[in-house]
């Protein structure tokens, strides 16, 4: 196993360079993603650390606690660092038993857009995510309305760039036909890989890919056989499974979320490994068993 250099590499999205190891601050508020985090401190402790550990790409959403992870962000890391990127996605909102209820009206959107903003501290957003979907997949359908909303934000020079959240292969190209895509983020790691067609073709139209849950959807035989890998290698499931990811696509990004500075540490040593090719060819198998 040999370590790349630097750790994770870089991306260049559009006119910004990225780190392909982002950050997703999801896990900084409260139980649920709801509320405000145990250790204030501590949260800021990891966001802070983020920028020293060379990461240049947080992901984050207002609807995150509500309000929480981007005020942390905002009092954690502003001014921001000239090459500091935050993509953040609009889509839903939290209700008040913290459920996630879709907000996907133009009027949504665009108080969506201008939350972001004022709470981030911004004058304009580098990405903005539309959240499509549910979780785990897309919900079918035209996302025109929504997009074409986000696409005036982006003409009065509110967004820089915009994105997609758990979409389908028909809704990325009915967006593509409004204005540019610059990424897509869905559900995907080495053991659901419905979307290995879409990361394929968005790698070949220079769209980033942005995969969340790199655990998540695993059966007990599915984790079993990626933990004995981890073992061989003297890694953990997580390092293996992020950096299965990297290697799967250049065009893959990773936003893995923690709360304690030092399980950063671990995914930024994750990022930098390399692995063999035969460990590569045991997890590319994973998918077919349940």
């Amino acid at each position: 196993m040999t370590l790349a250099q630097p750790p994770g590499g870089s991306y260049r999205l559009a006119d910004l360079d990225l780190s392909r190891l982002g950050y997703g601050a999801m896990q900084l508020a409260g139980p649920g993603v709801f509320g405000p985090p145990a250790d204030r401190d501590a949260a800021l402790a990891v966001l802070r650390a983020v920028v020293e550990l060379g990461i240049t790409h947080i992901d984050t959403s207002d609807y995150y606690g509500p309000y929480v992870t981007n005020e942390l962000i905002r009092e954690a890391l502003h001014p921001y660092p000239d090459d500091l990127h935050i993509v953040t996605k609009v889509g839903a909102r939290r209700d008040e038993k913290g459920g996630w209820p879709p907000a996907r009206t133009p009027a949504d959107l665009r108080a969506a857009v201008h939350d972001n903003l004022r709470r981030l501290g911004l004058d304009a957003l580098d990405v903005v995510n539309l959240r499509v979907g549910g979780f785990r997949e897309a919900e079918p359908g035209s996302i025109a309305e929504q997009f074409e909303a986000l696409a005036q934000l982006r003409e009065q020079g509110l967004i820089r760039h915009l994105g997609l959240s758990t979409v389908n292969a028909d809704q990325l190209a009915e967006a593509q036909s409004i204005a540019p895509v610059v990424c897509v983020q869905n559900f995907y790691n080495v053991a659901n890989r419905a979307d290995d067609e879409l990361v394929d073709f968005t790698a070949g139209q220079g769209i980033a890919y942005v995969p969340y849950f790199p655990l998540g959807g695993f059966s007990s035989l599915q984790s079993a056989e990626l933990d004995a890998v981890a073992r061989r290698l003297g890694l953990t499931s997580l390092a293996v499974a992020l950096a299965w990811l990297l290697q799967r696509s250049p065009n893959i990004l990773l936003i893995p979320g923690t709360s304690a500075v030092s399980h950063l540490r671990e995914n930024v040593a994750a990022a930098a490994l390399e692995l063999p090719s035969e460990a590569v060819a045991e997890l590319d198998a994973i998918s077919a068993t349940r």
